[in-house]
């Protein structure tokens, strides 16, 4: 596979001269194409502000982070705004959907962002395969949180995205919601070539992952690899390491 996404000692300070707080210290991995990726770490390990320097919305303030090869960290902001709209898919924990917009006039509203000449039908053939489809023409209210999710699932998808960036996803479903919807993420990642990388401090949520980095006081702790292990076997592994680092995996 061929690599996507390459982090080279990154680091992150907040504050001034007096007062810093270092949130991410030589931070250094890769993702390669197609790979379903979870960060895993405390409250205050740098996930979050890792997955903010891949978004592009908070800057580095050392080292450096390639994005099929380019070095995005010395893009301008209007070349960020273009790397943002053409390259990334989000999806976040509080859905982001227009209430004043159907499911689907959600979805295809992204192609009009985006200046997409795809026609209705490929909205159509996603929202089938995320199992929305009879719900279509229901504005975000009138339906499950599961249901809005996948729908944010169907938008991150439909432009095309190199990167889908998923911040703690399943923080305001239900266990039978956020199980359907992880299911939906390893759907888009195994049958639609979806590269994921997926910040969560759930240990279920995790085990769908292929891979896993953990994150503890801003530094790479561990890395856990699935490969030929059942997802209940990998999930133990994952409850094993978060005993170590202090999470309790919610498991």
């Amino acid at each position: 596979m061929n690599e996507l996404i390459k982090i080279d000692n990154v680091e992150k300070y907040y504050g001034n001269k007096g007062s810093t707080t270092k949130a991410l210290n030589r931070v250094s991995f890769s993702v390669s194409e197609g790979e379903f990726t979870g960060i895993m770490g405390t409250s205050g390990s740098g996930k979050t502000t890792l997955l903010n320097m891949l978004a592009t919305i908070d800057r580095v303030s050392a080292g450096h982070i390639f994005f099929n090869k380019e070095d995005i960290t010395q893009f301008d902001e209007d070349r960020l705004a273009k790397f943002r709209k053409e390259n990334l898919g989000f999806i976040f924990q509080d859905f982001n959907l227009l209430d004043t917009l159907t499911l689907e006039e959600n979805i295809t509203l992204a192609l009009s962002l985006q200046e997409n000449k795809t026609k209705r039908n490929t909205a159509e053939v996603m929202m089938k395969q995320l199992g929305i489809y009879e719900f279509r023409d229901k504005f975000p209210y009138e339906v499950s949180g599961g249901q809005k999710q996948r729908c944010a699932c169907a938008r991150a998808l439909i432009t095309d995205a190199k990167l889908i960036l998923a911040d703690e996803p399943t923080g305001a479903l239900d266990s039978k919601s956020s199980a359907m919807l992880l299911e939906t993420m390893e759907k888009m990642n195994k049958e639609m070539d979806a590269t994921i990388l997926m910040v969560t401090h759930d240990a279920f949520s995790a085990s769908y992952c292929n891979r896993i980095l953990f994150l503890n006081d801003g530094e790479v702790f561990q890395e856990l690899y699935k490969g030929e292990q059942t997802r209940r076997e990998f999930l133990n592994v994952i409850l094993d390491v978060l005993a170590v680092i202090g999470g309790d995996g919610h498991a």
